[in-house]
């Protein structure tokens, strides 16, 4: 698939989508607390954003069930909001959102913390955070995309982390998901990703972070909600960005 560099008139509508999306997330905050079923949290994400003329994007998007991605303690991604899943005190979650406005793309999620957590749980929250600004500050013209992924591993690594390498950051805007990939894992074993950034692109960097061990596994029974393997807990935070003529434009901010 080709990297589509995108116009003005692009980039102002896809401004304009993520910028729904950030607002939704700051939206959900008061909503996440001790009680309160991820299935509600579905629920008044998706009222917002139809409230604001957009479509929630992962609804029935190859089979997704519903508005947004929850993904509470151990799950790395992709987690179906559920009656069944109810937030207590000293869970974090990610919450994704992404939106449809006028068929522009905007994708971002971040992480709550449900009440008071474990010293173990911040810290791993504040690595992903860490891990996401780090990846952003590669984001320039003529940089080498694999620069992102090796900047938040050496990160990640030196605070004791591991990166999931089973998933990625894609271009976005004009659908869902683009290229360029966007790998968030480097191992010098394998080759590098020498293709370089053009002022015009626009993707998602979204590095998954795990307490212990890397690995994911994907829940046989619903296919999509991916766990850590070894039971730890895992983080993730998501910008989508633009590359400027001189630097980064983070869109979802």
């Amino acid at each position: 698939m080709e990297i589509i560099i995108k116009n003005k008139e692009q980039i102002d509508g896809i401004r304009k989508s993520c910028e729904l999306a950030a607002d939704t997330l700051r939206f959900l905050k008061c909503s996440v607390r001790d009680g309160v079923s991820t299935q509600k949290i579905n629920e008044i994400a998706e009222e917002f954003i139809r409230d604001h003329g957009a479509i929630p994007a992962p609804l029935n998007y190859l089979g997704f069930p519903k508005a947004v991605c929850t993904s509470l303690n151990e799950v790395i991604c992709h987690g179906i909001p559920s009656n069944d899943i109810v937030l207590k005190d000293g869970d974090i979650i990610n919450i994704d959102v992404t939106t449809i406005l006028n068929g522009y793309y905007g994708d971002t999620s971040t992480m709550f913390s449900v009440g008071p957590v474990s010293d173990e749980a911040s810290n791993l929250i504040t690595v992903a955070q860490d891990c996401l600004s780090i990846g952003i500050c590669q984001v320039k013209p003529k940089n080498e995309f694999y620069k992102i992924g090796l900047s938040i591993t050496e990160y990640a690594t030196s605070r004791g982390c591991s990166v999931v390498h089973q998933f990625c950051g894609h271009g976005t805007g004009i659908e869902f998901h683009e290229s360029p990939q966007i790998n968030h894992f480097f191992n010098s074993r394998e080759s590098r990703d020498n293709r370089k950034m053009k002022s015009g692109m626009i993707f998602t960097i979204e590095p998954m972070i795990n307490q212990f061990k890397a690995e994911a596994v994907i829940d046989k029974a619903d296919g999509w909600t991916a766990r850590t393997k070894d039971g730890g807990l895992s983080a993730q935070c998501e910008h989508t960005v633009l590359v400027t003529e001189d630097g980064v434009e983070v869109l979802t901010k």
